[in-house]
């Protein structure tokens, strides 16, 4: 019998997931967008760019209608929306799936950790898409995945592991996730509220002398209240960031969901990314007067692109 997984927000990265596993696995995806879920059942998932492809799966916005065993439920959602979204499918899960996030900042895992004898699966994916409409999602960058326990071990989840490998999406199964969260963890402290305050410019962000010492000086700020928190980096944080600049990599138009997010003026994950940073270097005795600047610039941000009555 093939394998059960529910996606738990089925925006651009919950999209590209859902897609490439219904090639391996049963599907569902659960998204509270009455909108998105009626175009994908009607239509399919339309996947463009890297990977073009229109996806069969079964999408709902109502937990109710939710009566598979699932083998793993992958929360895809913003941050702000991983604690309504497991409160709504809580009720009505059957069995004792495994519980992963892929998403952005920090809380997330700590929500998934309240479920009593849960298997618990944290980790980071270097996908990136965007959401062009109802049931249509495009690809934009293709890259890996880590995931590892921070409860249960690594053998409940090779599994997992094993589809996503099978359905053409690289990722590596290892015992303590954290330095690979943390690596992206701090890149997306500082990439993705400098490209969002730069209205979604990527080119801006490698083409200016100065926004390149700000990406710098929060990188520092960043990696030190990390390591101050007992973290460690699996790979340089930046290391994107200084390939790009050497012209090893190509300036992509993806700069960053935040971009995104302000575009289409929905909330953001500043609080859980770079505010994180700022609560913990206040907390810790460190000064990270450039994250703060940032921070304060991306809620106002926020504000002003919130969609007037």
């Amino acid at each position: 019998m093939a394998a059960q997984i529910l996606i738990a927000g089925c925006g651009a990265i919950g999209s590209l997931f859902a897609a490439a596993l219904s090639s391996v696995a049963k599907v569902t995806a659960y998204d509270t967008s009455a909108e998105h879920v009626g175009a994908i059942n009607a239509n399919g998932l339309r996947i463009l760019g890297k990977g073009e492809r229109v996806a069969r799966i079964t999408a709902t916005d109502d937990p109710a209608k939710l009566t598979e065993n699932f083998d793993a439920i992958i929360f895809l959602t913003k941050s702000k929306a991983t604690g309504p979204a497991l409160a709504a499918l809580r009720p009505h899960l059957r069995g004792n799936p495994l519980l992963v996030t892929l998403q952005n900042g920090m809380g997330n895992a700590e929500v998934l950790l309240g479920v009593p004898d849960a298997v618990v699966v944290r980790g980071v994916t270097m996908n990136a898409g965007r959401y062009i409409e109802a049931g249509c999602v495009e690809n934009l960058i293709q890259g890996n995945t880590w995931l590892g326990p921070l409860r249960g071990n690594v053998d409940d989840i090779r599994p997992l592991g094993d589809l996503l490998n099978a359905a053409q999406m690289p990722t590596e199964i290892i015992a303590d996730p954290m330095g690979a969260v943390w690596s992206k963890f701090v890149f997306n402290c500082v990439m993705n509220p400098v490209g969002a305050l730069l209205m979604g410019n990527n080119a801006a962000r490698y083409g200016s002398p100065e926004i390149r010492a700000l990406v710098d000086d929060m990188a520092e700020e960043c990696i030190a209240v990390v390591r101050a928190l007992g973290g460690s980096f699996a790979f340089d944080p930046m290391d994107f960031v200084k390939k790009t600049r050497a012209s090893e990599l190509p300036i992509t138009k993806h700069a960053g969901s935040m971009a995104l997010d302000i575009a289409r003026g929905a909330p953001t994950e500043i609080d859980e990314l770079t505010g994180f940073i700022v609560r913990e270097g206040e907390r810790l005795g460190l000064a990270v007067p450039n994250c703060r600047a940032v921070y304060r610039l991306v809620k106002g941000l926020e504000l002003a692109a919130r969609p007037r009555a």
